[in-house]
């Protein structure tokens, strides 16, 4: 889909979102749902088979969301594969996160750890990165089982990389 059909998704979406009043919430839900698609093959595969008619698609999008994310985020989510744009969701939430971020005045700061983090390391995480990158950030992290250890933190075009991956790297480099 072109850049400007997603961009009017993401507007669209984040506007409904804010008009409800829900736009924090429902932002955090699709980007995590966002990511879930992404990482899951067989969802992603169920939502966008166009031989599976969009009511089924919306069903199955509604029987795994129902009662877990609020209702907004069941139905923008069920909007967008009804309409056969599944395959363009993370680049439209990822649009809308962006535009949520922006009207907050934060940068976008997204995280992949190998495990979950609690809400105090968050806290902490989150004013170390707008200490390391000068700028106040909407934290965003991702549980990556690839990243072995550390994190990964993508703040705009900045990348820190503090995986052991990479210091094991580095250390081989020196060696």
């Amino acid at each position: 889909m072109s850049d400007s059909r997603i961009e009017g998704y993401a507007r669209g979406l984040f506007e409904i979102a804010r008009a409800e009043g829900t736009i924090d919430e429902v932002e955090d839900e699709l980007f995590r749902f966002a990511r879930s698609y992404e990482s899951s093959d067989e969802l992603r595969n169920a939502l966008s088979d166009e031989q599976i008619p969009a009511s089924k698609r919306q069903s199955i999008v509604e029987d795994l969301l129902g009662g877990k994310v609020t209702g907004t985020t069941t139905q923008l989510i069920s909007m967008v594969v009804g309409s056969g744009r599944s395959r363009d969701l993370p680049a439209i939430v990822d649009k809308l996160v962006a535009r949520a971020s922006t009207a907050k005045n934060l940068e976008v700061a997204e995280v992949r750890t190998a495990v979950a983090l609690t809400a105090d390391q968050e806290t902490r995480l989150a004013a170390a990165l707008a200490n390391a990158t000068g700028k106040q950030v909407n934290l965003k992290v991702i549980v990556d089982p690839s990243v072995l250890g550390g994190i990964v933190a993508t703040v705009g075009d900045t990348v820190i990389d503090g995986t052991v991956r990479t210091r094991i790297e580095q250390l081989k480099s020196r060696l």
